[in-house]
């Protein structure tokens, strides 16, 4: 073989060590999500090493402090600018670090502080054999019923893997309205969610009913999740990239270099349409919009009362923050081809969600119903493609995430024998068989409904006159239809507590824990503060309104 023959099978390789780029990554930008994942590892590590009797204690300390500490971390990022002048992309293109997803950051890690409250409550039900017994299964693994499950309550077990579930489950929240590439996006969908999946099983009462909640949750979320995956894969093709700024900048035609191989694809149309519509379809799926709803009630009903609360919040503040960063960074120039469909998915939603609920007798299906209504009447506020918008959403799903979890919060306290009483005609007479939680309950319910001097009317009132200044009148008129429906349920159920009869066989009302009292504390305040005086929190919201693409 000839030298020439043999230099043929190989080429001189460029110099390696100046191509590849250390990974730059801003430590203090990323904090907030950093403290809680480490204190996710942490708590598997107790569970890991720390006998049983004192799981519990370190398990919600550790929690607590890394809730509390990633809060102060939000609130330092956005005092030292991040939020307006400062804002700019993280960790190397995955992280948007700006004033909604600050915002958002902070409004999930407060649900979430308040939502812990629920979880560790443990003085609801009788003692067990002694021991206080909390919300959730003795033993996760046993199968209901058997004797390893008598044997795990006699022994006064407790499910303390909740509470590094919670942690996982924040963290992946924190990333998700705050990804800036597509593949940032799914991780943190597949974080946030997986966790869910597992706590709507772990149910102490009523297990069964709680295991098909969690499986029909997790197949539903597994189509959603493919759905949005294949539409990154459809974007991908298209723009030749997975970031955000990059994909639009090619969706408006100012991408700098046109290789001839993105040539090709910026023609095609399809991919753009299709991967757009199957991205957005796994995010309305996460909102629990309608057609992508079917989940919602069966979920809602079955999971833990502390784990609804705790995901009907938070779960639809990231992924309505998501929605938004996709929409309003990466889809812009596609304006005209998703408005139409969002007005439809926005219209059937609002009067989906209230015209069902009338039908239901059960509390939590009523406010889960409830909830798919809500998430009509914040897409109106995304529809209107305003900086008000934008701003009239952040305020909303503050304002929302509150009531909702108090709401829940409520909802534990009224038990009968078979733990809660959730049938709407045991909550006959509750007003003078305990007027305080009824009051309380009410004050939630009226919010919901948007009565005026609640939170609810505030963040109506900013969504609506978002999208009416958007151009989308015909929309506020059907959002007030559809408040106007919805509002006769609520007032069916104050009806009910306070104007009927209490049957003698009815439920008690249990003396919580100052754990519970908290949370609920916490949501009639926020409540009445956002309703009474909501100016400096909607001027909050606007400064925080601006994306950093």
């Amino acid at each position: 073989m000839s030298a020439s023959a043999v230099h043929s099978l190989w080429t001189i390789a460029a110099d390696p060590i100046s191509k590849i780029d250390t990974p730059k990554i801003e430590y203090a930008q990323l904090s907030p999500t950093l403290i809680v994942v480490g204190a996710a590892i942490v708590g598997v590590l107790i569970e890991a090493v720390v006998p049983r009797k004192s799981r519990y204690y370190a398990q919600v300390f550790v929690a607590v402090v890394a809730l509390i500490a990633s809060f102060a971390a939000v609130v330092a990022l956005a005092a030292g600018g991040y939020a307006t002048t400062k804002s700019g992309i993280a960790a190397m293109g995955a992280i948007a670090v700006d004033g909604p997803a600050l915002f958002l950051q902070g409004t999930i890690l407060l649900t979430a502080i308040v939502g812990l409250f629920t979880f560790a409550e443990r003085r609801l039900d009788p003692a067990a054999h002694g021991n206080r017994v909390d919300s959730f299964a003795a033993q996760a693994a046993s199968v209901p019923g058997s004797d390893s499950e008598k044997a795990a309550v006699k022994a006064g077990f407790t499910t303390t893997e909740v509470f590094p579930l919670l942690m996982f489950a924040v963290a992946g929240m924190l990333i998700f309205p705050s990804a800036n590439d597509l593949l940032t996006l799914f991780i943190a969908l597949e974080v946030f969610s997986l966790p869910l999946y597992l706590m709507c099983a772990l149910a102490r009462r009523k297990r069964l009913m709680s295991q098909e909640a969690a499986v029909k949750y997790f197949l539903l979320g597994a189509f959603a999740s493919a759905f949005t995956l294949f539409g990154i894969a459809l974007l991908y093709g298209y723009a030749g990239s997975v970031s955000y700024g990059t994909i639009a900048r090619v969706v408006d035609g100012t991408v700098a270099e046109v290789t001839p191989a993105l040539a090709n694809t910026m023609g095609n149309d399809a991919l753009l349409l299709v991967g757009a519509a199957l991205i957005v379809m796994g995010l309305l799926f996460k909102v629990g919009a309608v057609p992508f709803h079917m989940w919602t009630p069966d979920v809602y009903q079955g999971a833990p009362t502390p784990v609804t609360g705790f995901m009907a919040a938070a779960t639809k503040v990231a992924a309505f923050g998501a929605l938004l960063r996709i929409l309003y960074v990466v889809l812009p120039g596609l304006r005209w081809d998703w408005r139409p469909v969002m007005w439809a998915v926005a219209i059937v939603t609002m009067l989906g969600g209230a015209i069902i609920a009338i039908t239901q007798t059960d509390i939590k299906r009523l406010l889960a119903y409830s909830s798919i209504a809500h998430a009509g009447f914040i897409l109106a506020g995304v529809i209107a493609t305003t900086p008000d918008g934008v701003s009239s959403v952040l305020f909303y799903l503050g304002a929302y995430s509150f009531v909702t979890i108090g709401a829940f919060a409520v909802v534990t306290l009224v038990r009968d024998a078979g733990g809660e009483a959730t049938h709407l005609s045991k909550w006959a007479g509750l007003g003078r068989r305990s007027p305080l939680v009824a009051a309380v309950f009410a004050v939630f319910l009226l919010a919901f409904a948007g009565i005026p001097l609640t939170s609810g009317f505030a963040g109506k009132f900013a969504v609506f006159k978002a999208a009416a200044e958007g151009g989308a009148a015909p929309l506020v008129v059907v959002g007030v239809i559809s408040s106007a429906i919805a509002a006769f349920f609520y007032i069916r159920v104050i009806v009910l507590m306070f104007f009927s009869e209490p049957r003698p066989e009815g439920p008690t009302v249990a003396v919580p824990s100052p754990l519970t009292m908290t949370a609920i504390g916490v949501g009639v305040a926020v409540t009445l503060v956002l309703g009474v005086a909501p100016q400096y929190f909607l001027d909050l919201a606007s400064q925080a309104g601006v994306f950093v693409r």
